[in-house]
């Protein structure tokens, strides 16, 4: 194989081959987009992309996602090519407990994996947080004669991925935003699980994504190496983003192409033997030439890239020392110093505008401190003050408005953070936590360390009524691993709360908010926050305890002077997060909530899950009502004396 095109097609029959080896080994997988789209993942990744191999988390390189996270061994099969830490013995046990290679791409597991995918849609939105993170770092750094930071953001996505809303949510911002470092390449088989896409997907989708502000081109065969070169460098010349509608043939070259029994399933040994013949791929499964491992292997030219831009780094910080130190320490995620004590509020203050507040301090001493809302920018206190709108006028913005896209915000939050150089929240209703949930969830999976800002958080919305306020979310996000959920009781829990957000490095924070002013607690009692729990209104050898959160909180203590009134003996824990009072160790919670003595919770929510640390719940199993709040917590009996009434029931 001396001729550089038989050399291209023996390292595109390998990527397809080894996919196609994989799902067979595994009796598991998706061979057919592998199969189809292997040209184009050859062309990116040994011809188009700056990446680095031997350094997968290289800030200035080209990023690649997945979005069609089923097609995980094309993927793999193009790393382990290229020179990434991604053994053949490691594809060899693709979809087996503890490998590198799960059934789809996981970020933090795989080298080279840079978003956990799988769940259509989420890749590409995410991708436009990538590369806004990119355009808005640019714009902050880059200075004449230094481009410190300049790299594309890649993705390959599926039909599904374009019927799933959240992708046109995000593709919607991304070309309002002229976001045009980032290129997606449709892959257009036109075949779905169902059967024919035109089943239920007849739109003209390039028409469409026109109107979202991109560019559109279209490559009529995936396997025209030198139609997509054209694309690309296209691509690269708009200041748009870029679509490619690829049309490609699923399971390219086997006896199952286009249909959709080569999506989901091996093909089978006779299948796979047909089409071995078919592409003229005479090897064993698993081989591959050696003259394939050399043309592939990257890591020379990888490191080569990355020195050259440590030279130009060089250069930079001589010119400009102070951007230099301030991008590497916000490239390594090292927060500057904070406050560490909560302003002065003097009168009782709704724990959504303590968090306001609490911004308004966190911005001017974090520039990387990027937030938004999804079009409830004044009821969820999410712009600090002089934080500026971004626009593509205006890269150097700190504040993004989302519009009313709570999916997509989720999904380009956890891409700003995966990016490295910003810490990025996003605000909207409690029960509009619905609508982002996927996004969440994959932020508690890749631990990523995004802030939910979530205001408006109970019954207390008042007159709104039941399809505004929350009663099942609080619980429901609980449920979910490696998600903290912080409900403060008041202004000064609500510093700490952000305290505790920005400090963790993996994983999401939900911030929890009042909509209604709640009394102000001791700020030396409130910092007891930092531990998820504590005691915060005591007796002597108490025979009660009332555990609550939030706006719930001064309930508890309400009731504790009336029992109080009557000779009992009660404490008040105020158990703002579940999950940062679990990290404690058991001697400290046990002391908190001591197994032995009886305890009630109140909390305006389901009562689901306050089994662990109470007897006894005064919540709320089932909706609200649409009335001013004070009524509505009375009639639903939340009220000093319901809370009283039912410890004395429980002693």
């Amino acid at each position: 194989m001396t001729e550089t095109k038989d050399l291209v097609t023996l390292s595109v029959n390998a990527i397809r081959f080894l996919a196609v080896d994989a799902v067979e080994k595994a009796k598991s997988g998706h061979p057919g987009m592998p199969m189809a789209m292997a040209p184009l993942a050859y062309l990116l990744y040994r011809e188009v992309m700056r990446h680095n191999p031997l350094n997968p988390s290289w800030p200035n390189r080209d990023r690649f996602v997945l979005s069609a996270g089923h097609g995980s061994m094309l993927l793999y099969a193009v790393l382990h090519l290229t020179g990434y830490d991604l053994s053949l013995e490691e594809l060899k046990r693709f979809r087996q407990w503890g490998s590198k290679t799960p059934g789809h791409p996981e970020y933090g597991h795989t080298p080279g994996v840079e978003v956990t995918t799988g769940p259509l849609g989420q890749g590409i939105s995410t991708a436009v947080g990538l590369a806004l993170a990119e355009k808005k770092l640019a714009a902050e750094f880059n200075r004449p004669g230094h481009r410190v930071v300049d790299h594309y953001t890649y993705v390959l996505a599926s039909d599904g991925d374009l019927m799933e809303g959240v992708s046109g949510e995000a593709s919607s911002l991304a070309g309002t935003w002229g976001l045009s470092k980032l290129i997606v390449f449709w892959d257009d088989n036109r075949i779905s699980i169902d059967g024919p896409t035109d089943l239920a997907f007849t739109e003209d989708v390039l028409a469409r994504y026109r109107a979202y502000g991109w560019q559109t081109l279209r490559v009529e065969d995936a396997n025209d190496l030198e139609a997509l070169r054209h694309a690309i460098k296209l691509a690269k010349l708009d200041e748009r983003p870029t679509l490619i509608a690829v049309r490609s043939h699923i399971g390219f070259g086997s006896p199952k192409q286009d249909s959709h029994k080569a999506h989901g399933e091996p093909l089978g040994p006779e299948a796979v033997e047909a089409t071995r013949r078919n592409l003229g791929w005479p090897y064993a499964p698993f081989e591959v030439p050696e003259e394939v491992y050399r043309h592939m292997d990257l890591r020379a030219q990888g490191r080569a890239w990355e020195e050259a831009w440590e030279r130009a780094l060089e250069a930079y910080a001589r010119e400009y020392p102070e951007l230099h130190a301030e991008l590497l320490r916000r490239l390594k995620g090292e927060l500057p110093p904070l406050l560490q004590e909560p302003p002065a509020f003097d009168k009782p203050v709704a724990t959504r505008a303590a968090s306001g507040r609490t911004l308004d301090l966190l911005a001017p001493r974090m520039p990387e401190l990027l937030g938004g809302s999804a079009d409830l920018t004044p009821s969820n206190n999410t712009q600090a003050q002089g934080m500026a709108d971004f626009s593509r006028e205006n890269p150097l913005g700190r504040y993004l408005h989302f519009g009313v896209r709570e999916h997509a915000m989720g999904a380009i939050l956890n891409g700003l953070n995966l990016h490295g150089g910003f810490r990025a929240y996003g605000g909207t209703f409690l029960v509009f936590s619905d609508y982002l949930r996927p996004a969440l969830r994959l932020a508690a999976l890749m631990e990523t360390p995004t802030v939910f800002v979530f205001t408006h958080d109970s019954i207390g919305l008042g007159e709104d009524g039941p399809t505004h306020q929350p009663v099942e979310h609080l619980m429901s996000l609980r449920a979910m691993p490696g998600l903290w959920v912080i409900r403060p009781a008041d202004a000064h829990e609500t510093f700490y709360a952000w305290q505790v957000a920005l400090r963790r490095r993996e994983g999401p924070t939900a911030l929890v908010l009042t909509r209604q002013a709640v009394p102000l607690l001791p700020p030396e009692k409130a910092r007891g926050l930092l531990r998820g729990g504590y005691v915060l209104a005591d007796a002597e050898d108490p025979e009660g305890v009332i555990v609550a959160t939030g706006s719930e909180v001064h309930l508890a203590l309400e009731a504790r002077e009336l029992l109080a009134a009557k000779g009992r003996r009660v404490r008040v824990v105020s158990l703002p997060s579940f999950e940062l009072f679990e990290a404690q160790p058991a001697e400290y919670r046990r002391a908190v909530l001591p197994p032995g003595l009886p305890t009630l919770a109140v909390e305006a929510g389901v009562s689901l899950g306050w089994a662990r640390y109470a007897q006894k719940v005064v919540g709320l199993d089932r909706y609200g009502a649409s009335a001013p709040y004070p009524e509505v917590y009375e009639r639903l009996g939340f009220t000093p004396e319901g809370v009283a009434e039912a410890l004395e029931a429980l002693l």
